[in-house]
Formats: structure tokens, sequence, C-alpha cells
């Protein structure tokens, strides 16, 4: 069975201000997600699950379902505020979801083989889509999980600082920890991040997590597992998240198995500020002009 490729595509932008996920960037006007799903199926991935907002099911089919009707099977995952939250009664001005992991989630019963996860707004590189299908295909199962690390140089914004999980792994490449820095920025040439202590230097080549993840389906059980426990501790913080980092750890932490670190020699771009558009266009433009990808992907 072909694995799936499951695309987070509910988050509100809040940041950014606006529905980002379907902001032309191509020349023919493509989205960032466009390239993404283009490269799953080149490198062999068979099934494309889209989890979205409801309210936003109507326009988003409209777009994508012309252009990929026939090229890939495709679903889509409703990320409900009140999915699985199970009689939890969830404070009255919450209006976000709960989070990665709860995406994940909310996809039960719709996949049932191994699958990655991208973000819906990040370029994330042919590269990476033909290790992670290997990985799926080959290597990946209820005990060998897996993440695609990027050379953090090759991952950051000129428009502000970013959060990046900067990942340590053993000789076997093995995860053994992923330290959440939330302020990254350069200064001066170099590589630095900001905490409560003051400013540390981080190495060019420090691979960092960009939220691309590869699952056996099992993984979506655990997800389940986890999430009551967590709505008990943290569902009445109004910005409280249940992120698939965390439920990562939890897998590793209780023994249960090993989560791969994959190197990919992608260079990852995408929207963190508005300013970033610029450079997203321009990125996208060199890739078509040098023959990476067709003026137009679907046509």
């Amino acid at each position: 069975m072909k694995p799936t490729l499951v695309i987070l595509a509910a988050g509100m932008a809040s940041r950014y201000g606006s529905m980002k996920q379907i902001q032309s960037f191509g020349p023919s006007g493509e989205t960032i997600m466009d390239y993404s799903i283009y490269d799953a199926i080149e490198a062999g991935f068979g099934k494309v699950v889209f989890i979205i907002r409801e309210d936003f099911a109507d326009q988003f089919k409209s777009i994508f379902e012309p252009k990929l009707k026939g090229r890939v099977e495709i679903d889509y995952v409703f990320q409900h505020l009140l999915s699985h939250t199970d009689g939890f009664a969830v404070p009255a001005d919450r209006a976000k979801p709960w989070g990665t992991a709860h995406a994940v989630l909310c996809c039960q019963g719709k996949v049932n083989e191994p699958f990655a996860v991208i973000n819906a707004d990040d370029y994330y590189g042919k590269d990476a889509f033909v290790k992670a299908f290997q990985f799926l295909q080959n290597d990946c199962n209820e005990s060998t999980y897996a993440l695609i690390g990027y050379e953090l140089n090759k991952t950051l914004s000129d428009n502000g600082s970013v959060s990046r999980g900067v990942c340590t792994a053993d000789a076997q490449h093995n995860l053994t920890n992923i330290s959440e820095r939330t302020k990254i920025y350069q200064a001066e040439g170099s590589i630095v991040y900001e905490d409560e202590t003051g400013t540390h230097p981080l190495k060019n080549d420090s691979i960092v997590s960009m939220n691309f993840f590869c699952f056996a389906p099992g993984f979506i059980g655990l997800c389940d597992g986890l999430f009551s426990s967590f709505l008990k501790e943290k569902g009445n913080e109004l910005k409280s998240e249940f992120f698939i980092p965390y439920v990562a750890n939890q897998f590793i932490e209780t023994g249960k198995g090993v989560m791969k670190v994959i190197p990919t020699s992608s260079k990852w771009f995408g929207v963190t500020y508005k300013e970033d558009a610029d450079g997203v266009q321009a990125s996208i433009n060199n890739l078509v002009e040098t023959g990476v990808y067709p003026n137009s992907l679907w046509s």
C-alpha cells in the first residue's frame, strides 16, 4: 500500500493575517502546497489527506479538486474544537483548535497506512519527499517513526526571528532530544537564540525539525491515548496546544520505539511573516527558471 501525505491546513494563520495556504506564488497561480503535492506524487505517495476547517471546505475544494482529479486520491478531515474531547467542558472563550497532534487525531478512521505529515504553508523540497517515501515504504513500523531534518541555516527568515525544534540524535540516527528554541535569528554572521538567560550560539548546520514527520498508523492511536490527559492538565489554558513533538517524545520516553532523524539536502522556505512572501515568490521563480518545476504544474 502506498503511503499517504497528510497536510495540516486548518491553521488560522493568525501571525500572517490571511489564509496563506491558498495564496498564489507560482507562475500559474500555484500555492506552496501545490509544490509539496507535486513532489509527493512524483516520489510515489498514493493519497493526499487535507486537514482543514469545515467552514473553509467549499472554497478549498474548488481550488484543489480540479487540479488533482485523476492524479492522486484525495480526502478531507475537518479539525473541530470539540473533536475527540469526549465531554470535556471546553472553555467558552476558546476559539482555536488544539494543535497539530489533535489535527492528526482527527484523521482517525481515514488514514490506515503509513503516512507523512507536513505544514500547508512550508516548502520542503524534492529530496525531502523522496527520503520520506523511501522510509515509509521500507523502514516504517509501529516501533520506528522518523522526522525529516533540515540544516538550521537553510530554514531562517530574513524578516524576523523563528522558532525551531533543534534535534540531537545518537550514532544510530535515533532522536534523543528536541529542544524548542523560540527566538532564533542571525546576528553578525552567526546564528543565535535567545531565552530568559540571554543569547546563545547555534551551529549553522544544527539539524532542526520543520514539522515533516513519518508515522505508522498506530501514531494516531497514540495521540488518542494522550489527548484526554492533555485536556485534564492544560485544557483550561486558552492557548494550550497538543503538539506532534509532545506525542513523539512520549513515544520515545516510554520505550515504545525510536524516531529516526533523516537529514535532507533540501532548502526549506515558508511564509512566517507577511514580508516573507516576496522571498518565497523569488525562490519559486528561481526553481521554475532552473527547470526544477515546469512553468505550469498541472497543465
